[in-house]
């Protein structure tokens, strides 16, 4: 099959949504489909018309690799995105090329684009991650219900799908076929639940927390004792990730290593300066980490922290809270490390007293109990990181696509 994946936002960035698309791209590749990329630039250096002449506009593909932690190569394009347009010149012309191309399917998480190449008849996959908003939001959601080529809609959590099928007319397989006890096939069905993923093959023969420890302090001179029990949080730092939490955690336990990865360099320098404040001297900021090299951070931790608040901040700033499927409970889970997480009812979808310890996002003596416990019990921790890399075995990306493309030509909306 030819796949044209459109992406919401410029190709590279440091967004989750564009490590998303690109390892999705990656899993359409490698489950054998041709797949090609669009995606937006803000100020393309060389044009023919409206496309791009070249395949990476002054981007080689090793660092694209690198920093989204890529194995196979495909080909990407892209187009111009004015601001003052909001991606509307930019999903016409990447429908455009896609048709041109002769692409026998759209996938794409753009509600511009969706909307678009469904009225025109294009076969059409939209992902959403976040209930539409507005009155824009909702008129290109309904548009992409109502065109001839929308043939599958996926959903990342069930929260976010039981919301949808109570405001808008989509199909859903009947209860009776859910109870035979048959297995469960996409065969027809136009909704679908697909939490996000990761790639297990980079998360095999990962070295103990004291090797890692030891290999980073090498190769980055971080400051990462060997010997300290060491916890950490990988991920952007916006508004609701925690990082409150986090600092009064590394406050009530001087004992332990608080290694926090990932941030802008404006949201790090804040946090570093709060640290400096509170005269810390047990937290490791390191900012950003290519994706590729992230594995090897985590495995250097006994235990990985989720501590999302109530109210959880995405990059555009809209609250995500209700709906959030965090690629890094994924990546925690695969690193068979034990996970501390806040006990959202959304994570609760894939997390449970045996993979996890899901405590209240504002109750910090409970986490400050326990991590405790988790230093204290080494066995206990062992048996949740087991646990987490049993459950995770069915979330890869390539198993994703799989999923989402299972089925699709026999379904009509």
């Amino acid at each position: 099959m030819k796949i044209a994946v459109i992406a919401p936002t410029e190709i590279p960035a440091r967004r989750a949504n564009t490590v998303q698309v690109m390892k999705m791209t990656q899993a359409f590749v490698s489950n054998s489909h041709e797949t090609r990329l669009a995606s937006p630039i803000a100020s393309p250096a060389v044009t023919t018309g409206n496309e791009i002449e070249r395949t990476s506009p002054g981007h080689h593909w090793d660092d694209l690799a690198r920093h989204y932690g890529l194995q196979h190569q495909f080909l990407i394009q892209w187009f111009p995105a004015r601001s003052y347009l909001r991606r509307y010149d930019y999903s016409l012309s990447a429908v455009r090329w896609a048709r041109r191309w002769g692409a026998d399917l759209v996938y794409t998480r753009l509600p511009q684009a969706a909307a678009l190449s469904s009225s025109l008849g294009m076969s059409t996959i939209l992902e959403v991650h976040d209930y539409p908003r507005g009155r824009f939001g909702t008129h290109l959601f309904g548009r992409f219900l109502s065109g001839s080529g929308s043939r599958r809609l996926v959903v990342i959590t069930q929260a976010l799908a039981n919301d949808l099928l109570q405001n808008f007319d989509i199909p859903i397989p009947s209860s009776e076929a859910r109870s035979t006890g048959e297995p469960t096939t996409n065969q027809g069905k136009f909704m679908i639940i697909a939490p996000d993923g990761v790639d297990l093959v980079r998360y095999s023969e990962l070295p103990t927390p004291t090797q890692a420890r030891r290999r980073l302090e090498k190769t980055t001179g971080l400051p990462l004792p060997r010997d300290r029990f060491t916890v950490g949080y990988t991920g952007h730092l916006y508004a609701g990730r925690g990082t409150r939490t986090l600092l009064s955690l590394a406050e009530r336990l001087p004992e332990m290593t608080f290694l926090l990865v990932g941030g802008e360099p404006d949201q790090v320098n804040q946090l570093q300066n709060q640290v400096n404040e509170r005269h810390l001297t047990n937290v490791v900021l390191t900012g950003f980490v290519p994706n590729q090299e992230l594995p090897g951070y985590q495995a250097a931790c006994e235990v990985l922290l989720m501590p999302y608040q109530k109210h959880v901040a995405a990059s555009s700033g809209g609250d995500i809270s209700r709906y959030l499927s965090p690629m890094k409970l994924f990546e925690y889970m695969a690193n068979e490390r034990a996970i501390l997480s806040s006990d959202l009812p959304v994570l609760g979808e894939i997390l449970n007293k045996d993979n996890a310890v899901l405590l209240p996002a504002d109750d910090i003596n409970a986490w400050v109990g326990a991590l405790q416990n988790l230093q204290l019990n080494p066995d206990h921790r062992q048996k949740l990181a087991e646990q987490a890399r049993r459950d995770v075995q069915c979330y890869t990306w390539k198993a994703r696509a799989g999923h989402i493309l299972e089925g699709i030509n026999s379904v009509k909306y």
